[in-house]
């Protein structure tokens, strides 16, 4: 069984962290015939900045230390148990930027992907390496970056003389906390990337494709704006089914309803299945979220709020049958 999921950061790990608990807990979730479940995980990596020199990966990142057992709990992000000591001579030395919090385990991350980078290594070749350390490929687990491309993903917002500049996502994100009114956003290099090794053919080859409730505009959106994932998505035979990232048409965490408004849409479930009408197959809604069927769509309500990692596994698990369901349906169609 080949499951294939666009994810971004602390969400999208957490449902997955959840999907792979329900398949451990519930041998019998897969048909038999369909043997054990490989899950290929691509990656955001419009989020990506450098600091101080070093290639920060957020969402990669977390993905990876969730799903390797590694994750600070409480944040979301970043590692367990973790040090502050290199941010804090930093911060003495005076070093700028310092409203990114990079803990001393979380560098040596950095430090390592860096310098295999600066040597010319691939990305993908690069968190290949670094999951192999995380331990998922003994999980069935695959994690590919959207593109190898260097992409960055830019904030255009009021210059507070009339005009407007540009900073980096991350500066909107993390220092201001989404409370300066996004004009738009600019996606440097996106139009040059193409997708990873490995990220059309998981795509195009799947038996089902997940959409875990990522940011729907700066994460699974920037995704989709590689050239040739969204075609792929269009074009695969596997049902496609997403969760919806708000509750109450707020996000659970996160600013996903500040980006929504900056591309001009409703911050509903309802408005975020229709980013994604042209391949989605299946949309599972909170219980207080109002939403109008519609023709070809899966409709399904449940509770969305991951607050363990036995409600991810219930989330997931749901989202999974869904699929199972409409790929039975195609089958005998």
């Amino acid at each position: 069984m080949r499951i294939t999921a666009l994810a971004g950061g602390v969400g999208g790990a957490r449902f997955l962290r959840g999907l792979l608990r329900h398949l451990a807990v519930n041998p019998s979730a897969l048909p038999d015939d369909d043997g054990e479940a490989q899950l290929t995980v691509i990656g955001n990596t419009g989020d990506d900045i450098t600091l101080f020199g070093l290639r920060v990966c957020p969402d990669l990142d977390t993905l990876l230390y969730t799903l390797g057992g590694g994750i600070d709990e409480q944040q979301g992000w970043g590692r367990a148990d973790e040090t502050h000591s290199v941010a804090g001579e930093l911060a003495a030395l005076g070093a700028q930027p310092q409203w990114f919090g990079l803990g001393d385990k979380d560098i040596a991350t950095h430090v390592h992907r860096s310098q295999l980078l600066g040597q010319g290594v691939p990305l993908s070749e690069v968190v290949a390496r670094l999951a192999a350390r995380w331990g998922l490929p003994e999980q069935g687990v695959t994690l590919l970056p959207m593109t190898d491309a260097p992409v960055e993903t830019h904030v255009v917002v009021d210059d507070g003389e009339g005009g407007e500049r540009a900073i980096h996502f991350q500066e909107w994100w993390v220092r201001h906390r989404a409370a300066l009114p996004a004009r738009r956003f600019v996606v440097a290099g996106l139009d040059r990337a193409t997708p990873a090794p490995g990220v059309l053919d998981a795509v195009r080859g799947a038996d089902v494709v997940l959409l875990p409730p990522s940011n729907p505009v700066v994460s699974i959106g920037i995704v989709l704006g590689v050239p040739g994932v969204r075609d792929a998505l269009r074009g695969t035979r596997a049902p496609v089914v997403g969760v919806s990232p708000l509750v109450g048409g707020r996000p659970v965490r996160g600013h996903a309803d500040e980006c929504l408004r900056a591309i001009g849409v409703d911050s509903t479930s309802e408005a975020v299945a229709g980013l994604y009408s042209d391949f989605l197959d299946g949309w599972l809604v909170d219980e207080v979220d109002p939403m109008r069927d519609r023709p070809g769509l899966r409709l399904e309500r449940r509770p969305l709020l991951m607050s363990s990692v036995d409600a991810a596994a219930d989330l997931a698990g749901a989202a999974l049958e869904v699929a199972l369901d409409l790929r039975r349906h195609r089958a005998t169609a």
